[in-house]
């Protein structure tokens, strides 16, 4: 009877030793309660500090594609006012220009009127055409008007290279003085966009860029009428008139032709004086 009390006294251990070890395994596997707290946290803190650090990314790039956005054309005005010209100073002298030159269906007419009434103008020659037409380029040279650089045909300045640029305005130039025997100083963009590498370039150069504060808007095409409002109402002193004395394929500048001459005369009637854009702007013709 002894022996059968030992035994059960020993199986009773058995159990409460096993029982003990599971509770003990089971405590230890699981962690405490502020562990898995802290391990959330430690988490969501990570998690925090990435969005950081994307937002401050996101804003970088913002920041660096704001300071690569394309300068404006007033403000390359501002910053190189000695190079861009959009008028010259404010006195009693304007200045008439003609792009897009020479055309045979239009130039001549505008040289027969400004010889009429011996108005000195400037014209911006594209090397393209005047290699076409030389003897119209002698005969504007010829006349006694300025000649300005109108690239060679015609590109968007801002849509090309700065070396596609160059021989734009190189080639151009050797035509003219293979032509003329001039180097003009004067540029004038088509569309009247440039760059600001291409500007430094021509800066460094010696040229100088000619854009206009008076716009006729003739290159659509428009009736006399139209033409001299839209130059007679925002006339002033110093002004650089934009007008065009050639074209693309269909081109009509007849009303530019028909108010030409009451321009002129109206303009003078106000006191005005016409002179090139070199005299306007005190600077020589040809490139020094």
């Amino acid at each position: 009877m002894f022996r059968m009390a030992f035994l059960k006294t020993l199986l009773f251990l058995s159990i409460f030793s096993l029982l003990f070890t599971t509770i003990t395994l089971e405590v230890q596997a699981s962690p405490p309660s502020n562990m898995v707290k802290t391990e959330y946290n430690s988490e969501s803190v990570i998690q925090s500090q990435d969005k950081s650090s994307k937002s401050n990314l996101q804003q970088n790039s913002s920041n660096k594609l704001k300071k690569k956005s394309k300068t404006t054309l007033s403000e390359l005005h501002q910053k190189y006012p000695g190079t861009m010209v959009l008028k010259g100073p404010k006195n009693q002298r304007i200045a008439l220009t003609f792009d897009d030159v020479p055309d045979p269906r239009f130039t001549p007419a505008i040289l027969d009127i400004l010889s009429k009434y011996h108005v000195p103008a400037t014209f911006f020659i594209g090397g393209k055409r005047a290699k076409d037409y030389p003897e119209l380029t002698r005969r504007i040279h010829r006349e006694g008007h300025a000649i300005g650089n109108h690239s060679y045909d015609h590109p968007l300045f801002t849509k090309i290279t700065l070396a596609q640029f160059q021989s734009q305005i190189l080639t151009t130039e050797q035509i003219i003085y293979d032509t003329v025997g001039v180097r003009p100083s004067l540029i004038r963009p088509p569309y009247g966009e440039i760059s600001e590498a291409q500007l430094k370039w021509a800066k460094q150069q010696g040229y100088k860029i000619v854009n206009w504060n008076v716009d006729s808007l003739d290159w659509k095409g428009i009736g006399k009428e139209e033409v001299k409002k839209n130059v007679l109402s925002h006339v002033g002193p110093g002004s650089i008139i934009l007008f065009h004395a050639g074209g693309g394929i269909g081109s009509d500048l007849t009303g530019t032709i028909q108010a030409l001459p009451v321009i002129i005369e109206t303009l003078r009637n106000k006191g005005y004086t016409f002179v090139t854009v070199p005299m306007l702007i005190q600077t020589s013709e040809t490139k020094k």
